[in-house]
């Protein structure tokens, strides 16, 4: 590592005071590591994925995006395909894909352990939906793509209440959803393997998943998936039990083997999710389609793998 840039979303994670103070330390580290570093402070998901882009025509050999799992997200839309390492330094709401990575919490710590790791390249699912301004959207992703009640939630939840309450505004948010949302149903097709294909019907949440430990009260959300693997690990919820669904995150938490009635896992190359044909003049319903914790649509969707996509920096276990 030698010349570094450190893209940071100055709407993530808590106070401004306390941001700016874990940015000045690890300038240090970095700085006494005689690595270039440089702060490069993002404005919107389209600058943070163009100021990626630019630090790498600049030189910079790692772009470090500083912040959760959606300045993680943006950042890495900017370096698809490049040689240049991304670094993640946990200081956001929800760092599920540092948890998996074993990062420490503290962003210091987390710079050195950056110094200190392996680069590896790994795949990166691809996604696209039907955007908000009625395109297409793509986008990669490194941790999960969730269709359904889990999606319904970010719909729900607005970006001021999340910096405000942190992670409380999650666990809120998705217990008062648990009571009160009317689940959706919609499809699923799954490629398994060479010609091989498994169709769903009546699904009311699927989850394409990348990683292992999603950290916090998830846990291991998705047993089997894996980072350094190149398909996806999906789960399909077949049920509008909610008893079910507290089951299943239940059996997350206490990392248990037990199967939960209506729930289904499988690894993937591709998954398509449709909305059913609605009869008479009913209007269609909206389903929507997040990843790695951002909102991005609604149905229909494609997921697919596409190999060897980036260089990330994983510690030493």
């Amino acid at each position: 590592m030698r010349k570094a840039a450190l893209l940071y979303n100055a709407r993530s994670g808590g106070g401004r005071r306390q941001r700016d103070a874990d940015l000045k330390r690890i300038l240090k580290v970095l700085g006494d590591a005689g690595v270039e570093a440089t702060l490069v402070r993002t404005q919107s998901s389209v600058d943070a994925a163009e100021q990626a882009r630019q630090a790498i025509v600049n030189g910079c050999d790692t772009v470090f995006a500083c912040g959760g799992d959606g300045t993680v997200h943006d950042v890495l839309q900017g370096m698809v395909g490049s040689q240049a390492a991304l670094g993640v330094i946990p200081m956001g709401t929800a760092n599920s894909l540092a948890h998996d990575l074993g990062l420490p919490g503290d962003p210091a710590r987390a710079v050195r352990a950056a110094l200190h790791a392996e680069p590896q390249r790994i795949a990166l699912g691809r996604v696209t939906v039907h955007g908000p301004l009625g395109s297409p959207v793509t986008r990669y992703f490194t941790v999960a793509v969730g269709i359904g009640v889990d999606a319904h939630l970010f719909y729900k939840l607005h970006a001021d209440t999340k910096q405000r309450l942190g992670m409380g505004a999650y666990y809120y948010k998705a217990w008062h959803l648990w009571c009160t949302h009317c689940m959706e149903n919609f499809d699923v097709e799954l490629s398994i393997a060479e010609g091989d294909k498994a169709f769903h019907s009546g699904v009311t949440e699927m989850l394409a998943v990348r990683i292992r430990n999603f950290g916090g009260v998830l846990q291991e959300l998705a047993p089997g998936a894996a980072l350094e693997r190149d398909d996806l690990r999906v789960v399909t919820c077949h049920t509008s039990s909610r008893f079910s669904y507290l089951l299943y995150v239940i059996r997350g938490l206490l990392r248990a083997n037990w199967s939960v009635r209506g729930v289904e896992l499988a690894f993937a190359k591709m998954v398509r999710c449709t909305a059913p044909e609605i009869s008479g003049d009913a209007p269609p319903c909206k389903v929507y389609v997040e990843a790695d914790g951002e909102l991005l649509g609604t149905l229909p969707a494609e997921i697919t793998m596409v190999p060897h996509a980036l260089t990330i920096l994983i510690p030493s276990k």
